[in-house]
């Protein structure tokens, strides 16, 4: 074992018997995947029948910390949650930063595991090792942030950090997040749901302890040294400072891959309006940072006096005039860019209440823009909808977040996700995915190894999973043509399996764009003991990814889902500078499987698998 970086200890929690109890890290899988991401896949691989449904009793929840989780290198505030998702049945792993995830950390814990489902609305407190299953039933209908300020005031410590869902986890909507520190998500696949239907509203977690580290003197020496490289970084130590992720808002946009009107087009007019710069300008108040971060990305924002009732919101109690986080870029595209909308104050609003009511903004905001496009198209009425959807309608946007989170209306049908709603007014074509799930806010036809991610992306259609925009469009860490396909395999491989490694140290990915493994392999041998060579934690996100996949085949998917939708295919941008531009994904596909090992059905083969000791 070794003598730093995890605690050893599991906590497992089953709602259906009640049953609270502790037991010893397997040490062999966390030395060979490390944590978080990784360490949580492995569990759900060994624990779990992928057939299970994703809102039965059977589906379990794997709150996963890494190694990296709560030591003082910076970004060390991730935690994933690890389950099968509502929204596209397939494995998740839904990232979150804020301070949780070191929290449970200083509790004692690597990993706590959710399993079957409370009788009554229920919600778990820890401290240390004293660890309670509560009756939430006065917390139920409550939002994200009432409910984190009653749990908080109960639980006695003003240190106390509350991961919970808002009513839209608890009406089962099928993009619910899970929200901890009121702003900090696990947004995307639906795990809010999967915790709805568990009846579990919260997890409340103080801890007093720290993490062990084997060589501190080592550790403090690397850890500085990665330090200085972000800071001095012109994304990280000066980009996302200043103007946070939505930075991005102008250069994809100017690029002619800023996908517009659920994706018929590339550009919007007014993009500038919902920029970061303009956030900054007009709106910011201050930045925020998680736990141990140096970059400090997150936005906090407010309406001016004039704006604050500018939009019609029923939720109660809401006071308006306090500070809200956002709208981060892939918020302000959703709700913005992909719906025609380029006004800032509804994107506020809208991000508030997506944050408040429990719900993921880029899932909700690509559903809306769907949904917007059957509307034009006369495929939904007035009737139906409640009011006009048209492309641009802020008053809808704002308006549509609730009654999403509700199910109340029209919004019962974006609760299910543009896939399934979609579908069911006979225009599956309308739906801008992958495996159920709503792509993010680049347009794969001007971007080619962004459609081979989306493509093979094993959560469905997702941006953190191999994040080529680096490379193809801000040069890091060099510049690549985005329109060409050459390259493209190869380095979204790359960068899967390095995000996979990543993601389950326990820090964030946005250190990406300043330093590398190189600078990450020395913290973490000095924290946990372990010499790991950067080619050997290049091997361990193999095996993450790898191991992801084989998890997704016994739950049904296979080589037939590693596609795009016709429209990015087969129809052209119509206009703007990527023009005529289409995603040529058969070409990129083949090399990709022989890349990885797999056969042409996209099945990885066991002479791969042996080779990462998945047999």
């Amino acid at each position: 074992m070794s003598n730093g970086g995890w605690t050893g200890t599991i906590l497992r929690v089953d709602l259906t018997t009640g049953r609270i109890s502790e037991e010893p890290l397997n040490m062999d899988w966390a030395t060979s995947f490390v944590g978080g991401r990784g360490l949580g896949a492995k569990y759900l691989y060994e624990e779990m029948d992928p057939a299970a449904e994703a809102l039965g009793p059977d589906n379990k929840m794997i709150f996963a910390t890494g190694p990296m989780t709560g030591t003082n290198a910076s970004t060390s505030s991730r935690y994933m949650v690890i389950t099968k998702g509502a929204l596209t049945n397939a494995i998740t792993t839904s990232n979150s930063g804020g301070h949780w995830g070191p929290e449970l950390k200083f509790a004692g814990y690597d990993m706590l595991i959710v399993e079957g489902r409370a009788p009554v609305p229920s919600y778990i407190s820890i401290c240390d090792d004293d660890v309670r299953i509560c009756s939430a039933e006065h917390l139920w209908g409550k939002t994200v942030w009432e409910t984190d300020d009653i749990v908080r005031e109960e639980s006695g410590q003003h240190d106390t950090v509350v991961t919970c869902i808002g009513p839209a986890g608890e009406n089962l909507v099928r993009f619910a997040a899970i929200v901890n520190d009121r702003h900090r998500a696990a947004g995307r696949s639906g795990v809010g749901a999967v915790m709805g239907s568990k009846n579990l509203k919260a997890i409340a977690v103080r801890g007093t302890g720290g993490v062990p580290i084997a060589d501190p003197q080592k550790f403090m020496s690397a850890m500085w040294e990665m330090k200085s490289k972000l800071v001095e970084h012109p994304v990280t130590g000066e980009g996302l400072a200043a103007y946070g992720t939505a930075v991005l808002v102008n250069i994809i946009n100017e690029s002619g891959a800023l996908p517009t009107n659920n994706h018929q087009v590339s550009q919007l007019e007014g993009a500038d309006n919902i920029s970061g710069e303009t956030l900054a300008d007009t709106r910011l108040v201050a930045n925020k940072a998680c736990f141990g971060c140096t970059i400090a990305c997150g936005r906090v924002s407010q309406l001016p006096g004039e704006a604050q009732d500018k939009f019609t919101v029923t939720t109660r109690p809401h006071n308006w005039k306090i500070a809200v986080e956002g709208p981060e870029y892939e918020n302000a595209w959703a709700m913005g860019a992909d719906c025609g909308i380029d006004d800032l104050d509804a994107l506020i609003k809208a991000n508030a209440l997506c944050n408040v009511l429990g719900m993921d903004p880029i899932s909700f905001g690509a559903t809306l823009a769907a949904a917007m496009e059957l509307y034009e198209n006369g495929a939904v009425t007035d009737e139906q909808t409640g009011m006009a959807l048209n492309f641009g309608n802020s008053e809808a946007l704002v308006a549509m977040v609730e009654k999403a989170a509700y199910r109340e209306g029209f919004g019962d049908e974006l609760a299910e996700g543009s896939k399934r709603m979609t579908a069911k007014f006979n225009h599956p074509e309308y739906f801008m995915g992958v495996r159920g799930q709503e792509f993010p806010a680049y347009d794969a036809r001007a971007i080619q190894g962004m459609g081979l991610g989306y493509a093979t992306s094993n959560r469905g259609a997702c941006h953190l999973k191999s994040y080529t925009v680096a490379p193809e469009i801000l040069g890091i860490p060099e510049k690549m043509d985005p329109a060409v396909t050459e390259g493209k395999a190869e380095i979204t491989k790359i960068f899967q399996d390095a995000t996979c490694t990543v993601d389950a140290s326990g820090l964030c990915l946005f250190l990406t764009f300043g330093v590398g493994l190189d600078e990450i392999q020395p913290q973490l041998e000095a924290v946990t003991g372990i010499s790991y060579t950067v080619p050997e934690l290049m091997e361990v996100g193999e095996r993450v990814w790898n191991i992801e996949r084989m998890w997704n085949q016994r739950a049904g998917f296979s080589g037939k889902d590693d596609t795009l939708p016709k429209r990015l295919l087969e129809d052209p941008i119509p206009d703007g500078p990527t023009k005529g531009e289409v995603n040529r994904l058969g070409e990129m596909l083949p090399e990709y499987y022989e890349l990885r090992g797999w056969n042409a059905e996209g099945e990885p083969t066991q002479e791969k698998l042996s080779s990462l000791g998945l047999t």
